[in-house]
């Protein structure tokens, strides 16, 4: 089979300005990351579209951690950072599928894993946000994977 990759990040009660303006960015970089997912750019151009945005927000990005190719494994080339120079990476071709997600903190990009060896917070104890779509590349826009459709529950 084939493998999907998705997140999001949720708030839980009330939130401060600053956190609600992480995730709108976060959000935001996700979008416009995607906005540039063509055949012809490069890996680069997506990472610069993510930092990017953090940075307008003057919010750092996780390093540690990346997007990456998806297919028959969940973590497959290329990597695609949170961080990067346009025109730079390998090239997008029609056929590739993506796992975009960028990780933005409100403080230092450091982050650190917990003793339990899964959960990972930021250094600095302050928030952060992760979204997150597979996506194909294709000839002509990028088509989003992991886009539901909003379903009436019964």
């Amino acid at each position: 089979g084939w493998v999907g990759d998705n997140a999001t990040t949720v708030p839980v009660g009330i939130i401060e300005e600053r956190t609600d303006q992480l995730l709108r960015a976060t959000e935001n970089a996700l979008a416009r990351a995607i906005s540039v997912a063509h055949e012809g750019r490069r890996v680069g151009d997506i990472c610069a579209e993510i930092e990017d945005q953090a940075r307008r927000y003057g919010f750092s990005v996780v390093r540690e951690f990346v997007g990456h190719g998806v297919g028959r494994k969940m973590h497959e080339e290329p990597q695609i950072p949170n961080y990067g120079k346009r025109g730079s990476g390998p090239k997008l071709k029609a056929g590739m599928t993506l796992a975009i997600e960028p990780m933005i903190n409100i403080g230092t990009s450091d982050v650190r894993l917990l003793d339990d060896g899964w959960t990972v917070c930021t250094a600095d104890g302050l928030a952060s946000a992760h979204f997150e779509h597979t996506v194909l590349i294709t000839k002509d826009d990028p088509e989003i994977l992991t886009c539901r459709v909003k379903t009436q529950l019964r």
